[in-house]
């Protein structure tokens, strides 16, 4: 489990989609939080499907390095599939060359519900619909909205205070707001 904030506006978008065999692409400019939308929709699959076998794919780490085309793509997805209710979830998908030939393999099989972030010019022009035409539905992440950096602010400065209370009485109420603000703002 990921520490985020929630972002229920997106869940809200892409949940109708959860399950179904379109490809779910979320686009946007770097730094906007397309990562950790990834990480709660993984969350929230889980919650919904406790046996749904999650394989992640970050391309920014080291330890996906060796996957470099749409042929080590796919060997890579089917060593860790079950064969039963697998989630592919890849992070910086345009960093692999020729994805859309994977994602549209896997796809075809109809075994696998699929969601991959990009962030580079051609996935932002919606180069990728071509691509992937019929295959795949994209959703624009943007950087917080007001309502966002304002809880977002309030729990941060809330946390602060909290860190500086250090008698025993004043810690329990620590400990309740603390789990009291995770439970409404982060996971």
């Amino acid at each position: 489990m990921n520490n985020y904030i929630k972002r229920p506006v997106y869940i809200k978008k892409i949940e109708p989609f959860i399950g179904k065999e379109l490809i779910k692409v979320l686009v946007g400019q770097r730094r906007v939080g397309k990562s950790y939308m990834l990480y709660q929709i993984m969350d929230h699959i889980k919650d919904i499907h406790p046996a749904a076998n999650c394989i992640y794919l970050n391309m920014e780490l080291h330890e996906f390095s060796g996957i470099k085309n749409h042929d080590d793509l796919l060997q890579y997805v089917k060593s860790k599939s079950t064969n039963g209710d697998d989630r592919v979830f890849i992070d910086e998908i345009q960093d692999i060359e020729y994805f859309e030939r994977a994602l549209r393999s896997l796809a075809a099989e109809g075994r696998y519900d699929i969601y991959c972030t990009g962030s580079n010019a051609d996935m932002l022009s919606g180069e990728l619909a071509t691509h992937l035409a019929g295959r795949a539905v994209e959703f624009r992440i943007y950087g917080l909205t007001y309502d966002e950096f304002f809880y977002f602010m309030i729990f941060l400065i809330l946390m602060k205070r909290l860190r500086n209370i250090s008698d025993t009485a004043d810690c329990r109420i620590s400990v309740i707001l603390s789990s009291l603000m995770r439970s409404c703002l982060i996971i």
